[in-house]
């Protein structure tokens, strides 16, 4: 008896809620949109140097947004979706 009761009273909850899963969602888009843009700039003959790959875009954007995207995932991780608003 009680452990029907207790069946009944636990419901499937999600770990994360709708909040952390748009946070986790965004952070992907920006790991993603990092490892595009630094792709490419290789050359088909190893004997002429393409200096294209030491571009601002492959050193400098492209692991930030990666980095900022990493923040992204360890905010939405951390974020409790049942946390209430103190200012109501």
């Amino acid at each position: 008896m009680g452990e029907q009761k207790r069946k009944e009273s636990a419901k499937a909850e999600f770990v994360f809620g709708k909040k952390n899963y748009k946070f986790m969602l965004i952070g992907l888009a920006f790991i993603a949109i990092g490892f595009i843009l630094m792709s490419g700039g290789g050359s088909d003959d190893p004997n002429v140097f393409d200096p294209s790959i030491f571009s601002f875009r492959r050193i400098r954007l492209a692991p930030t947004l990666i980095l900022i995207g990493f923040a992204i995932e360890v905010y939405a991780i951390l974020l409790n979706p049942n946390k209430e608003n103190s200012k109501k």
